[in-house]
């Protein structure tokens, strides 16, 4: 071993160009292998980054994420987030695209919704260092999908397909994979997969129903079996929760059904991930706090968590803790459900206080402001953005904002609105009492940029904000703002003046939670 180690060195360091053909090779043969492994599927909302170390964790050897945009992804800024311990690819809105980190490095495969080689490769070359596969999704029969020419609007396509496929697998060291759904006839779902496979990708994962079938359809295992048969490279089977999983056992019968190297679980693992423990599955409570653990830890917003959470509940949702669940309205909230509070806080606090060391430490780097000169300095900003799923449609920032310097007899609220060229998007400039707020997020609209702005405003000046949480500001609302709700009182003018004059020119981005 040695003497070929030397060997290689002195021919690499004559011939630059073949050093490089052998890093690229190398890549090539350590590569993600699709044999007898169990699977997390790729599912919209539920293959978060939560749900994906959770489904880790009980025993799943590789995790999909969900169908991701390669437009979308193609805005998306790629950011290491020192304070969780991630990588964000991030959008124009600082909204977090995709996240991963290093627990799932080498078990984690980006599926691409795409129907353009070019861009499919542009994203690829994106992401290629922070996953373990590339997966694109040719089975998705949902519009958001197949209106764009992507999911399973590729399959009546067979020259697009091979021309993505190829393309990936040329260009990239990663293993490339796709996921389709059974033709209306053996015959051609036979002809197609073959096409595929001599496009050189590492496996196909096959949904055993048609295009136009449902869950409630069964699920077609002989002509999985028969694509097995037919093709030499790891074929993975997906469709069997309804019929045949229910615990770890029947992964092994469906993979036996199918005479497949692999499966593939969707929504067995969406209500409860423990599928994967090869001791049984868990209690749906202790699955549950496991996955909130993840939520709270890598910041997933509340409405995911909630969404994810739901799915689990499924049939007890009438419940009191389901209608507890379905009711809440932030992180802590559902925390508090489920008597995690302790743990909520400790988690935020760690997190806080690694923001400030890398704060203090000048590590933690300020987005430039774009639409506003370098001039503008005195801006007061903070990275908020207005959620509307948060406030009370009767009572919102702007309207608090304009009644509370009704009050205090000061000239009404002016806002400066500008729109980014580059997606349209609008951030605005809130003038109050001769002092300038703003949120350094660009929001879908005027409207929404200007809501963001009061936001940033009242937090400044320790106003209440009309969040649907201060239940107290629902009931006083008749152009009478309250000096106190839930024991947060407003400061005196005095105390505001100081704390705009020592807040800083710019605040840090912070992450946004994912919608």
């Amino acid at each position: 071993m040695y003497v070929v180690i030397v060997l290689l060195v002195f021919i690499l360091q004559l011939q630059p160009k073949i050093y490089l053909l052998l890093c690229f090779l190398f890549r090539k043969m350590v590569h993600l292998s699709f044999q007898k492994k169990t699977i997390l599927a790729p599912m919209v909302r539920v293959g978060t980054l939560p749900m994906r170390l959770l489904a880790l964790d009980y025993g799943a050897d590789i995790v999909y994420t969900e169908e991701l945009v390669d437009k979308k992804m193609l805005q998306c800024k790629r950011v290491v987030n020192d304070i969780l311990h991630t990588v964000d690819f991030v959008s124009p809105t600082e909204r977090i695209i995709f996240q991963t980190c290093e627990r799932e490095h080498h078990h984690v495969v980006f599926q691409m919704g795409t129907s353009d080689a070019e861009r499919a490769l542009a994203v690829a070359k994106q992401i290629e260092n922070d996953v373990a596969g590339i997966d694109i999704n040719m089975g998705c029969p949902k519009e958001y999908s197949t209106k764009g020419g992507m999911g399973a609007a590729l399959l009546s396509c067979p020259e697009k397909i091979e021309t993505i496929l190829s393309t990936l697998v040329r260009a990239i060291s990663k293993p490339i994979t796709c996921k389709i759904r059974i033709l209306p006839t053996l015959e051609e779902t036979i002809n197609l997969v073959k096409r595929i496979e001599k496009t050189g990708v590492a496996a196909i994962a096959v949904h055993g129903r048609k295009k136009e079938e449902r869950p409630q359809h069964p699920v077609h295992c002989d002509v999985i079996k028969a694509i097995a048969q037919a093709v030499s490279i790891p074929v993975i089977s997906n469709g069997g929760s309804q019929e045949f999983i229910r615990e770890f056992q029947d992964i092994h019968e469906f993979c036996n059904v199918t005479g497949t190297s692999s499966v593939m679980i969707a929504r067995a693992a969406m209500w409860n991930p423990s599928v994967f423990r090869s001791t049984g599955v868990l209690p749906l409570e202790n699955v549950m706090r496991d996955y909130i653990a993840y939520a709270v830890r890598y910041d997933n917003h509340y409405t995911n968590t909630k969404y994810c959470l739901c799915q689990m509940m499924r049939d007890h949702l009438e419940s009191s803790l389901g209608k507890r669940l379905q009711a809440a309205q932030s992180t802590q909230e559902i925390c508090e459900i489920f008597e995690m509070i302790a743990f909520f806080k400790k988690i935020r606090n760690e997190q806080e206080t690694k923001k400030a060391e890398l704060e203090c430490a000048g590590l933690v780097n300020t987005m430039p402001v774009e639409g506003w000169s370098e001039e503008d300095q005195n801006i007061i900003q903070i990275p908020i953005r207005f959620d509307k799923r948060e406030y009370s449609s009767q009572l919102t920032p702007k309207m608090l904002l304009l009644e509370w310097c009704r009050m205090e007899k000061l000239p009404q609220p002016v806002y400066q609105t500008v729109q980014r060229s580059t997606d349209k998007f609008f951030r605005s400039v809130l003038n109050v009492n001769e002092k300038q707020y703003g949120s350094t997020l660009w929001d879908k609209s005027k409207k929404l940029a200007e809501q963001s702005a009061a936001i940033v405003c009242l937090r400044t000046l320790g106003l209440p904000e009309g969040k649907i949480s201060d239940i107290d500001l629902m009931q006083k609302r008749k152009r009478k703002l309250p000096l106190q709700i839930a024991d947060k009182t407003y400061l005196p003018k005095e105390e505001q003046n100081k704390k705009c004059a020592e807040w800083p020119g710019n605040v840090t981005p912070q992450r946004d939670e994912k919608e």
